[in-house]
C-alpha cells in the first residue's frame, strides 16, 4: 500500500494556491478543471515526497462545516524560521509557536490554512 494524497475541500482556489505554493512552497503537481460538474482538483506536492493535497473546490459552495473530528496535516520541515519569513512575506503567519512538542524533543509551530485548516510543522534537531 502507497499513501497518495489527501483531499480537502477550499472556498477560494486561487487564495489556498497562494497559501500553499507561495507561503509554504508547495508546487502544483496538475490542475483539472471540471466544466459539467462545476468542479476544480488541484493537486499540491512538497519536494520529491509523493504523497500530495487535493485541493477539490467546488464552484458553487462558499462554506463548509468541517465539524470537530479533523485534527491537522503534519510535515517535516528544515526550519520553521525560514517557513515563518515566507508565510509573513505573502500575509501570513504561524496560529502557534514556535515552540516545543510536549516531549520537549522537538520543535514545532501550527499554521492554519485560509479555510483554517491547521498545519503542523516539525523541525527534529
Amino acid at each position: 500500500m502507497k499513501y497518495l494524497h489527501t483531499m480537502i475541500r477550499v472556498t477560494d482556489l486561487n487564495r489556498s494556491l497562494k497559501f500553499y505554493c507561495e507561503g509554504l512552497g508547495f508546487s502544483l503537481a496538475k490542475r483539472e478543471d471540471h466544466e459539467k460538474d462545476r468542479f476544480t482538483l488541484a493537486f499540491l506536492k512538497y519536494g520529491d515526497d509523493s504523497a500530495m493535497i487535493e485541493l477539490t473546490h467546488n464552484w458553487d459552495t462558499d462554506a463548509y462545516d468541517r465539524g470537530n473530528a479533523y485534527g491537522h496535516m503534519a510535515y517535516q520541515v528544515e526550519s520553521i524560521e525560514e517557513i515563518q519569513r515566507r508565510l509573513q512575506k505573502n500575509g501570513y503567519d504561524l496560529s502557534w509557536g514556535p515552540g516545543l512538542t510536549p516531549s520537549g524533543k522537538t520543535k514545532m509551530a501550527f499554521v492554519d490554512d485560509p479555510d483554517g485548516y491547521e498545519i503542523e510543522l516539525l523541525e527534529y534537531r
